[in-house]
């Protein structure tokens, strides 16, 4: 299968492609000597002993550790990218108000949270919320890992809205003051569902980024998956099998949002998000470098659809 020319760089002629397979294999033998000695380290170190994964085999270390933790990280996720959601979508729209000290608020709010790492907002959070006695207890490292997500993620969501209102045609505002609706209706009926559909795979991109940010929750206390398998490892003895499964649990999850994010991608340059997001669509496979206007915009469900590439009459 021959590599095609795209956009970033051309197609490889003979010499390249004889000097990236045998850098293919220099390095693919080098990560399996790197491997080999890990293994046999961990082997003398008794890491990889059968009894050492027996532990997944007793209903406790599921129901004590695994299960609890990945809950309380799904449940920080899902909570926060949907505050994220709410904020972004009042900051994104604020960053467009026709009334300067509105914009300038909103600006303000989104570049200093964007700039702030995750696990600096979580600290904070986590301080101010301990000195005033705003949430138990108990409740306070979820409360800080829900603000740090929100507002970091929502700062994001907010950019990526602006930027995606601000590329539409400005032919349709226009037309839409032409014909009499106000700002708050030619933002609501007209530039924002052509947005918010638009920004979907990104939408889905920042839950993937969420669920992995919410294992920084460890620094401050909060039990996470991540906290939980180390836990189990720690009290079983068995840190490396508790560590690759919860590696793969959250490899799962993370896989199946990014493939959600790529069909609804999909599904957008076939016109069909609106109705059914998660519906699959056939990939036509491409024979340029270069993706064209056809691959992009025909509905391939059309039943009336008829391909006259390659056909002379």
């Amino acid at each position: 299968m021959s590599t095609r020319a795209t956009v970033l760089y051309d197609a490889p002629g003979p010499r390249a492609v004889r000097i990236n397979r045998i850098l293919t294999v220099i390095v693919s033998l080098a990560l399996i000597a790197l491997l080999a000695s890990v293994l046999w380290a961990l082997g003398n170190k008794g890491q990889l002993d059968g009894d050492k994964w027996n532990i997944f085999t007793k209903g406790s270390s599921w129901t004590t550790y695994i299960i609890p933790g990945l809950w309380a990280t799904v449940k920080a996720a899902v909570l926060s990218i949907i505050l994220a959601l709410i904020v972004g979508a009042v900051l994104g729209i604020g960053r467009l108000s026709t009334h300067r000290s509105i914009r300038w608020i909103c600006s303000i709010i989104v570049e200093v949270f964007r700039s702030i790492p995750v696990l600096v907002l979580m600290l904070f959070a986590y301080t101010i919320f301990g000195e005033w006695g705003l949430f138990p207890s108990t409740q306070l490292g979820f409360a800080a890992v829900v603000f740090g997500l929100t507002m970091y993620n929502g700062s994001v969501i907010a950019e990526t809205l602006r930027s995606g209102i601000e590329s539409l045609p400005k032919g349709q505002s226009e037309a839409a003051y032409a014909l009499g609706l106000s700002w708050g209706q030619t933002m609501r009926k007209i530039l924002l569902p052509q947005a918010v559909a638009a920004m979907m795979p990104a939408i889905v991109s920042q839950m993937v980024i969420a669920l992995k940010d919410s294992a920084l929750g460890y620094m401050i206390g909060f039990v996470e998956v991540v906290r939980s398998g180390r836990q189990l490892g720690e009290y079983y003895g068995s840190m490396l099998p508790s560590l690759l499964v919860v590696a793969a649990i959250m490899i799962i999850i993370n896989f199946g949002l990014t493939r959600l994010a790529e069909r609804i991608e999909r599904q957008l340059r076939a016109g069909r998000a609106r109705r059914n997001p998660v519906a699959k669509v056939p990939h036509q496979p491409a024979h340029q470098g270069l993706e064209t206007k056809d691959e992009a915009m025909v509905d391939w469900h059309d039943p009336a659809h008829k391909d006259l590439r390659g056909t002379f009459e």
